[in-house]
């Protein structure tokens, strides 16, 4: 175990490695489950002869059962910290792949995918590395969760082409098979590495040494019982369920997770609507997966200089475009413009839980994020199945592209509204 003086001689903070294994298990998370998804969607869809909004109700549950453990996920990480549950939800994920190559039934593929893949995938590749990020920085907490978040967009780039291959090729089973084995054997290495914060190794966060702890740019409180809290303000979940700060970030980003799933859920059907081939569809998606990389890794260095309220605010205003883009839009052109403007929008998610540990802390974070999903991640389950409904009932997703440019605007103004809460 490396010590304070020796990590400090050396030049080099462990919490980097630590955000190395976040971003590990953020790729697997997006390869193989959160881009891969929309790669089995046709085929599960074409072989079981479900409608799209039912192949669509099954991700949706999933989210909701995602927002229904939030608080509880929040709590016990705070409570045993992040390893516990990556280890979880590889393992769980990976067998839940493997048994979905045998589903047979649409009731089937609801309890394996509910049941066994997403029980507990949310605190595993989600909450998590987020965890482990604001645990380890301060200063740098937007720069270490954007490095993070991005590696999701690196995991799609380089496993999502490879799913799509196998299925093109062997069948949507034998690829669900893979996946399983994939997580398995890489994920339970990457998450046995993880150590739980900087002072269980005898560091501080960012790595600065205990007389440089006064420079963070945080200024030091008083505590209720009197005790000074050097760097930075804590909040219980309490005290920041009290203020509009929490209240308007939810809104938000249950909005903006809305309109951002329910396009990545039915991105590769969007695209072969307005024209593409799937094998062209498939290619967009890793092209926005490896764009999303240099968009999270811009916004996030700007969010450490700016407002990031109002950096958030103007991302959405960028995916609006997007989206107009992607509706509105003639030829490939428009495709591509979409794909590498929607990115933008994809970015702001480091910076809004990044926001939160700036507005609340890092003793209860956790918990306040897990408590957060709870409300917002209902958007992102209603978004998908109402996307597909009314593809369903008007074959054709036209009358969804307003009502997303409307949802990103409104969660603009929403996050322009947001300010740091007094503490109590």
């Amino acid at each position: 175990m490396f010590d304070k003086i020796t990590a400090r001689s050396k030049g080099f903070f462990y919490g980097w490695w630590m955000v190395a294994v976040g971003c590990g298990m953020r790729m697997l998370g997006g390869g193989f489950h959160l881009y891969g998804f929309t790669i089995f969607f046709l085929p599960i869809t074409q072989e079981l002869g479900l409608t799209r909004a039912a192949t669509s109700l099954v991700f949706s549950l999933a989210r909701a059962e995602g927002a229904i453990e939030g608080p509880l996920a929040g709590y016990l990480i705070d409570r045993f910290g992040p390893r516990p549950m990556m280890l979880a939800g590889v393992i769980l994920s990976g067998v839940g792949y493997m048994l979905l190559a045998g589903v047979e039934t649409y009731y089937g593929l609801i309890a394996i995918y509910l049941g066994v893949i997403s029980l507990s995938f949310s605190a595993g590749f989600m909450h998590s590395p987020m965890v482990l990020a604001n645990s380890w920085f301060i200063r740098r907490r937007a720069l270490a969760m954007t490095l993070i978040s991005s590696s999701i967009g690196i995991g799609g780039t380089l496993i999502t082409p490879l799913l799509a291959f196998s299925v093109q090729t062997w069948g949507w089973r034998y690829g669900a098979f893979l996946s399983g084995l994939g997580l398995i054997l890489i994920g339970v290495p990457v998450a046995l590495l993880v150590k739980r914060s900087p002072e269980s190794m005898g560091l501080t966060p960012d790595g600065a040494a205990p007389e440089e702890k006064d420079a963070t740019p945080v200024k030091t409180t008083r505590k209720a019982n009197g005790k000074v809290n050097d760097g930075e303000i804590e909040f219980t979940l309490r005290q920041a369920m009290r203020t509009a700060a929490f209240w308007i970030m939810i809104l938000a980003t249950t909005m903006r997770v809305g309109v951002f799933n329910a396009i990545t859920v039915h991105f590769v059907p969007i695209m072969v609507w307005k024209g593409a081939s799937e094998q062209r569809a498939a290619a967009l998606l890793a092209t926005m997966a490896l764009m999303s990389l240099p968009s999270h890794l811009l916004v996030g260095w700007i969010a450490d200089h700016v407002s990031k309220p109002r950096l958030m605010a103007a991302c959405m205003g960028v995916g609006a475009l997007s989206i107009a883009f992607l509706g509105y839009g003639e030829g490939e052109w428009s495709l591509w413009m979409f794909v590498l403007l929607f990115t933008i929008m994809e970015a702001i998610f480091p910076v809004g839980w990044a926001t939160v540990g700036d507005f609340f802390g890092r003793k209860s974070f956790a918990t306040i994020r897990g408590t957060m999903s709870f409300f917002y991640l209902w958007g992102p389950a209603l978004g998908p199945v109402i996307t597909g409904a009314i593809y369903d009932r008007y074959q054709s997703y036209a009358p969804m592209m307003s009502a997303y440019i409307a949802l990103a605007v409104i969660a603009g103004c929403l996050y322009a509204m947001m300010a740091r809460p007094k503490p109590r």
